[in-house]
């Protein structure tokens, strides 16, 4: 039996209910939610990236991105540096980092409980798959 399209989108729905679920849970031990993890990981693989593209990177507005990076700054996650002109870059704290690791590992242990059970070549597949959706 073929399954509908809305099958498929409720199953890659749960998919990421699911991890957000468990790696939410995780990441509160450390004192931060997952939006928060997610924007030390993309400052520490795109350093110089502004407020604008972090809020596109982690499927936040503008204004939201910004209370946000308020928090994470009065917090000592991250420090505001002075950019080109008059933007305002940001730069992870060594907490921010000491975070960001242990969150990684949170992470790859949640991603290992559901996507980690596929063989290697089910893997390939399915990022080929979504990747192709997506576009």
């Amino acid at each position: 039996m073929k399954p509908s399209l809305r099958e498929i989108g409720l199953a890659v729905k749960r998919l990421q209910w699911r991890h957000h679920s468990a790696a939410g849970k995780e990441l509160a031990e450390l004192g931060v939610s997952l939006p928060q993890w997610d924007v030390l990981r993309h400052l520490h693989e795109q350093p110089d990236a502004s407020l604008h593209e972090l809020a596109q990177l982690t499927f936040q507005t503008d204004q939201s991105m910004g209370s946000l990076a308020a928090r994470m700054t009065a917090r000592g996650l991250i420090e505001r540096r002075e950019g080109p002109g008059r933007a305002v870059r940001h730069q992870l704290t060594a907490e921010g980092e000491r975070i960001r690791e242990q969150g990684g590992r949170i992470l790859d242990a949640v991603l290992a409980d559901s996507i980690g059970q596929l063989s290697k070549a089910e893997q390939v597949t399915l990022l080929e798959l979504l990747t192709k959706a997506t576009r």
